[in-house]
């Protein structure tokens, strides 16, 4: 009989002791994660439905044009009509909190792995890990380390959703024309202006092109989310699975969908010099 690897058991290990030796380390980041997106959720619940649809419709008409505009009009009255206004809000909550988080990680990862061919020869594999490992298999530790509630689906979430970001931002940064670079050195600019003055704004369109996936990953994590009880339109999917209730799925999946196409198209309109009209 050939000899197996006990790979299972060493990582069960390693996270028992972890969960046996964080000295309340993991309390801390979970009571700082569930804060902020109750503050968010909690903001956006207390705004009136009409306010927030207005701004919402606002920023579409300047970044979009009337034609989206008139769409996020129809869609969030649409949301409102199906009864899923407060699930949406859960879910908007959700998805604020995890991608400013992985925003606040990925982006200088992002930077780091595009100026040392170092750093990228090791961010670039585990990249690879956190994407194609399956995103259930996260909710494990996760739910471990946090209990049950929106704390676990937000820290999956996030691993799941900053790799883009990183990605993105690294490209960004690489493709920086080398004369561009070559010429704010021979202007003597120091490392941290040659990046604030020539590599970022240059690689803003990248950057912007990784929030926007960022922000759509999050979102395709709803329901994985609501596995660990993190609310919001996915426990309305999952409840329709549950139950085979085959009008709450089309319902709530709609829901998700109309989300995803508004924020998607706001977001990646800052990623062009002038928005589409």
């Amino acid at each position: 009989m050939s000899y197996k690897i006990p790979l299972g058991e060493w990582v069960a290990g390693g996270v028992k002791w972890l969960e046996n030796n964080d000295h309340g380390a993991f309390n801390q980041i979970g009571s700082v994660i569930d804060n902020t997106t109750s503050a968010i959720e909690h903001g956006l619940i207390a705004t009136p439905y009409w306010l927030f649809a207005a701004i919402f419709i606002g920023i579409a008409y300047w970044r979009r044009g009337w034609q989206f505009a008139t769409f996020c009009a129809a869609s969030l009255w649409l949301i409102s009509n199906m009864g899923f206004v407060e699930q949406t809000l859960v879910t908007l909550a959700l998805i604020t909190s995890a991608t400013l988080i992985s925003l606040t990680l990925g982006i200088p990862l992002g930077i780091w792995a595009g100026r040392s061919d170092r750093a990228e020869s090791v961010i670039r594999p585990t990249l690879d890990f956190m994407q194609t490992m399956p995103a259930f298999v996260y909710l494990i530790p996760a739910a471990m380390f946090f209990g049950l509630g929106r704390v676990p689906g937000v820290i999956a979430t996030v691993i799941f959703a900053m790799p883009p970001v990183v990605r993105l931002t690294s490209l960004g940064i690489r493709q920086v024309n080398k004369e561009q670079v070559e010429a704010g050195i021979a202007f003597g600019c120091t490392p941290s202006q040659l990046l604030l003055k020539v590599q970022l704004p240059s690689a803003m369109a990248a950057l912007f092109a990784g929030i926007n996936q960022t922000i759509m990953m999050a979102l395709s994590m709803v329901i994985i989310a609501s596995m660990v009880g993190a609310g919001g339109l996915g426990n309305d999917v999952l409840s329709s699975i549950s139950r085979l209730d085959i009008g709450l799925g089309f319902e709530s999946g709609l829901g998700v969908v109309l989300l995803a196409i508004m924020l998607d198209r706001i977001t990646e309109s800052f990623g062009v010099k002038k928005a589409v009209r």
